[in-house]
């Protein structure tokens, strides 16, 4: 019992946390980041939001990028603490621009996967990724 009260975790558990968070919201956020690729690919006419005085094409590339790309990035934790910060991004705008007249659910979940990437970006992916294997063999030679 005294441990669940304990402040402090392990590294182990830490490092399992920041997996399971890798693997849950990079898959969710698959689901969005797909159908965007599968547009881009259909060769069909592209209806999306203008962002910045951008085309469509533009935005959603650049939105396709960030939510199927870099998810992948953050998802095998290659260069994670980089690749969260184009999804960070994209998120302070579908809050601040897209949906910046809406009420606060539609912002909600564009606000929950900044907050989720933003620990990423503030704690590193952990020991179950990419990113440890390259550091660690750095070290060793």
């Amino acid at each position: 019992m005294r441990k669940l009260f304990n402040p402090y975790t392990s590294v182990g558990a830490r490092d399992f946390g920041l997996l399971a968070i890798r693997v849950i919201v990079c898959i969710l956020l698959f689901t969005h980041g797909f159908p965007k690729l599968m547009k881009l690919l259909s060769g069909d006419e592209i209806q999306f939001a203008e962002v910045f005085g951008m085309t469509q094409g533009i935005s959603l590339t650049i939105a396709m990028l960030a939510e199927f790309v870099c998810a992948l990035f953050v998802l095998i934790g290659f260069a994670a603490r980089y690749a969260a910060i184009p999804i960070v991004l994209e998120m302070l705008v579908i809050v601040l621009y897209v949906h910046g007249n809406d009420p606060f659910g539609h912002k909600e979940l564009p606000l929950l996967y900044m907050s989720f990437f933003l620990l990423i970006f503030f704690t590193g992916a952990g020991k179950f990724s990419l990113d440890y294997l390259i550091s660690s063999k750095k070290k060793v030679v």
